[in-house]
């Protein structure tokens, strides 16, 4: 492997993470990455097996091997290493983090990997929501005593470059509030029910297309949508807020002629996120909200997203997003590849 290459630690190997590989391994397709030059050392999942090699794994056996249902026992990177000892013990310049959001752990163990990986003056990506929504300042605080990066663009809106824009455009700029659709079940649900389907229907055509989980209700109770808003909050605002202290209402309850009565008054139902800085603390909230057909989040429609940011300089602007897949996720964390590899540059360069 060439010195200038960037090793890379996955912990976790998901839909996302496998999406990633997928990508970083297809150099073919995938021209403009040819210079990101990024070796993944280690693979470790919680259930299907560990992978570690120094130089470099076999991306393409690794995702052959896990569509089989595990890493094989004969792959010479096989390893019993668990999570924590690899983040401890493995050499690596970068830890993506994409394991499963743990709302009851309060975002563990993913915050513990992201803390011992800083500690270590690693930088580290994660497309997982837990460490920013719960230990945002506490990590950050670590990550600039360490001259590292703690970055995290995939958390929110997928690969939409809304932390990277924030990051480099919004310079000088105070964010006063926030007001957005950030959950793409959710949205998909109640775009269905307008169109006829029982909020089951809408379910169960969201799970066969791949937009819901097995389990969604993450998705329709608020979580989802609450843990983002902290997210967004903590790290565009600078404050700390974490998911149980936001005013939280999910969709669950919503009725099918309450759908169809905003309809015919020219309405639509939403599940907004709100928030509200202020010198003091932060105030956010996330509910179903009945939105004027004129209004701007009325017309998002499907899977997509849409974030509306007040600063004290600007007048309101939105980002938005239409119907993402898995890629737009795997970008978010190249993204943040690319920030990291310039990170390293530069304070190579200046060490030399």
């Amino acid at each position: 492997m060439p010195k200038n290459f960037m090793k890379a630690l996955l912990i976790g190997f998901g839909n996302v993470g496998r999406t990633l590989v997928e990508i970083l391994s297809d150099g073919g397709q995938y021209c403009k990455l040819k210079d990101l030059n990024v070796s993944i050392i280690g693979i470790i999942t919680k259930n299907h097996g560990n992978l570690v090699n120094s130089r470099g794994i076999d991306l393409i056996r690794a995702l052959s091997e896990f569509e089989k249902g595990n890493f094989a026992a004969a792959n010479p990177d096989r390893c019993d290493l668990d999570a924590l000892n690899a983040v401890k013990e493995l050499e690596y310049d970068v830890m993506i983090e994409t394991s499963p959001l743990s709302i009851e752990g309060k975002g563990e163990p993913a915050v513990t990997y992201v803390r011992e990986a800083l500690s270590r003056n690693c930088n580290v990506i994660t497309a997982n929501k837990g460490p920013v929504a719960f230990a945002y300042s506490e990590l950050m605080a670590i990550a600039k005593d360490k001259g590292v990066l703690l970055l995290h663009e995939a958390t929110v809106m997928d690969g939409t470059p809304l932390f990277n824009m924030a990051r480099h455009c919004l310079r000088g700029t105070r964010v006063t509030s926030l007001e957005g659709i950030l959950n793409s079940t959710s949205n998909y649900v109640l775009s269905m029910m307008e169109s006829g389907m029982s909020m089951d229907q809408a379910i169960s055509q969201a799970q066969k297309m791949g937009i819901a989980e097995k389990n969604p209700m993450y998705d329709l109770e608020g979580w989802d949508s609450t843990v983002k808003l902290c997210v967004l909050v903590n790290a565009l605002c600078n404050a700390k807020i974490t998911p149980f202290e936001v005013d939280r209402n999910g969709i669950t309850d919503i009725t099918s002629d309450q759908v169809q009565n905003a309809l015919r008054a020219g309405k639509h139902l939403k599940l907004i996120c709100k928030a509200k800085l202020d010198e003091s603390s932060p105030r956010a909230e996330v509910k179903v909200t009945e939105v004027e057909a004129r209004d701007i989040f009325s017309t998002v429609k499907g899977q997509g997203a849409m974030l509306k940011i007040y600063t004290d300089i600007m007048a309101p602007f939105v980002v938005s997003q239409t119907d993402p897949t898995l890629p737009d996720t795997a970008y978010g964390i190249i993204n943040d590849l690319f920030e990291v590899k310039d990170h390293i540059s530069l304070h190579t360069n200046k060490a030399g």
